[in-house]
């Protein structure tokens, strides 16, 4: 009986660390992905812009 509750607890625990480390993953891919969309929105507006009026 106590090793099926450690077997238990060692899968939930398991479990646990896989849904933190798919999380932590998520996080850096979408905080990568924000900063490249500041990156990409600074390069276009810190250029020079010429508005031509006819």
């Amino acid at each position: 009986m106590k090793t099926k509750f450690a077997a238990s607890v060692l899968s939930a625990l398991l479990y646990a660390q896989g849904l933190l480390g798919f999380a932590a993953l998520a996080t850096v891919l979408l905080r990568e992905h924000a900063q490249a969309e500041i990156t990409a929105s600074a390069d276009l507006s810190s250029g020079p812009s010429v508005i031509v009026v006819r």
